[in-house]
């Protein structure tokens, strides 16, 4: 019999989101870092902590509008099937996000305002995963096809989203990936003690099963003609990611052992997964440095822990955010401050408002001996950087190893340019506000357009893209729209 819902579930029952293992036994294997489960009836106690408010900020907080009252409400009803399908009806992939996602819809949470938010991210995890144990989650092969056939370049969560919603509605999709595996960020970019590659592989074998045609190690503009696919196909979708990184405009980032960071966690995953990790960079034993905050930055600190290195600092060019939302910075917006990251919980140094300036080699040898910086004050204008004040001109820190993790600037190469398909400033696919570029019946989508962003994003842009090709192909369209397209979440 389905528990009756208390509306002050949230005092009864105090968050508890989903723990990890302790930080000395995680960091001494490569397994995932999350605890075991918790009991039906605990994530129930945390469903009957959502308030179900007139106004749920919680869905504009989330990229793709996720029914999140919904779902909390089902799980504390037990009803965790329904749960899935209306996970599902908004989200092709809950356990990309679930494990990866930072969560901008607990940020804007009710609860959030004076309280511990939902553990939202928590229960999106605990559906997908009964949803898998059950066996709920099926192939759902479109009943009729229409005869057009759509090419999706590149299987990251964008492409994959993408490719499953054309496919659903009746097109016939090919997949190309210049990679020998499938998922692109999700398998190569993100660390499997983050985020197992099986949850990739059994997403796939879904989407073979719903008919599904993937093309592995074939880049397009390089083993396949990019005028011979257009041709080839009614549209095509371009799904490229992000991993052009930024530079670092300072001497010395030729030297050997600087290494960007999507050089370095593609090698350890290979290894991971039993291939061979072509340039074989370990962190063991050396003094590593990781320049950049982000989540990026926090993956290779923690891998560069896994791989024993002996000193491990990471170096961030920006102020440390505060411990308590900025004036500026209002609920229901993504919370701009300090949270510390898995991989600082495990160890190592972390540093702020420090500007690097040089990466020397001491001893003329080739190869990075030490990090030369200079730690500042900045003043900030719109949220950017504007002016600084020098507080030490002469940081020091013993180096073997930098990774540079600093961001990303669009695609690594764009194999439609001699068709038209040009990049914006920032290196970005520039399309129109049908996500259509300036090629007839080529679309991007992912953080190909819009830049490096969240997996969440990425998979809303999927969406957005299959529908926008489902109505140019047919002259309408019956796929969902992502929220971002209606109503931009907030904070955004």
């Amino acid at each position: 019999m389905p528990r009756e819902h208390h509306p002050d579930g949230y005092r009864k029952h105090p968050r508890r989101p989903i723990g990890k293992r302790s930080a000395p036994e995680r960091t001494a294997d490569f397994r995932e870092i999350w605890a075991p489960e918790w009991s039906p009836e605990a994530l129930q106690d945390q469903g009957e902590r959502c308030v179900d408010c007139g106004v749920p900020t919680c869905m504009s907080g989330c990229p793709i509008g996720n029914r999140i009252p919904e779902w909390n409400d089902l799980v504390h009803k037990e009803d965790w099937k329904e749960a899935l399908q209306q996970l599902h009806a908004t989200n092709n992939f809950p356990e990309f996000t679930g494990y990866t996602c930072p969560a901008p819809c607990e940020d804007a949470c009710v609860l959030a305002v004076n309280d511990d938010a939902v553990a939202i991210k928590s229960i999106e995890r605990a559906i997908v995963d009964k949803g898998w144990e059950e066996g709920w989650i099926q192939p759902e092969p479109p009943a009729e096809r229409t005869g057009f056939q759509v090419a999706v370049v590149g299987s990251g969560p964008a492409g994959l989203a993408a490719a499953q919603q054309l496919n659903r509605a009746g097109h016939r999709v090919t997949v190309y990936e210049r990679d020998d595996a499938l998922g692109g960020l999700m398998t190569y970019g993100i660390p499997d003690f983050k985020f197992a590659k099986r949850r990739v592989d059994q997403r796939i074998d879904q989407l073979r099963q719903e008919g599904i045609t993937f093309e592995t190690s074939t880049e397009v503009g390089a083993d396949l003609a990019a005028d011979r696919l257009h041709d080839a196909y009614d549209a095509t979708c371009l799904a490229l990611g992000a991993q052009k990184h930024r530079e670092l405009p300072v001497p010395g980032t030729g030297l050997d052992g600087v290494l960007p960071a999507m050089e370095f966690l593609p090698q350890e995953n290979r290894r991971q997964q039993g291939q061979a990790a072509p340039g074989g960079v370990t962190a063991a034993h050396k003094n590593v440095v990781v320049l950049g905050g982000g989540s990026t930055g926090a993956d290779c600190v923690a891998t560069a822990h896994r791989q024993g290195a002996k000193q491990v600092v990471q170096i961030g060019i920006n102020q440390k955010p505060p411990s308590e939302r900025p004036a500026d910075n209002p609920w229901p917006e993504t919370a701009q401050v300090y949270t510390k990251t898995y991989a600082q919980e495990e160890g190592g140094r972390e540093e702020f408002a420090v500007n690097t300036t040089e990466l020397a080699d001491l001893d003329g040898d080739g190869r990075v001996d030490e990090l030369r910086a200079e730690r500042v004050d900045w003043t900030y204008e719109n949220g950017s950087r504007a002016d600084k004040t020098v507080v030490d001109p002469d940081v020091r820190v013993p180096a073997d190893l930098v990774l540079v993790a600093i961001g990303f600037v669009g695609p690594e190469r764009n194999p439609f340019a001699d068709l038209g398909v040009r990049q914006t400033d920032d290196g970005t696919v520039a399309t129109d506000d049908r996500l259509m570029t300036d090629v007839d019946g080529v679309f991007a989508a992912g953080d190909a357009r819009m830049g490096a962003s969240l997996v969440v994003w990425a998979i809303g842009e999927g969406r957005d893209a299959a529908r926008q090709v489902d109505r140019y192909l047919t002259g309408d369209t019956e796929l969902p729209a992502s929220l971002q397209t209606a109503n931009p979440p907030l904070g955004r």
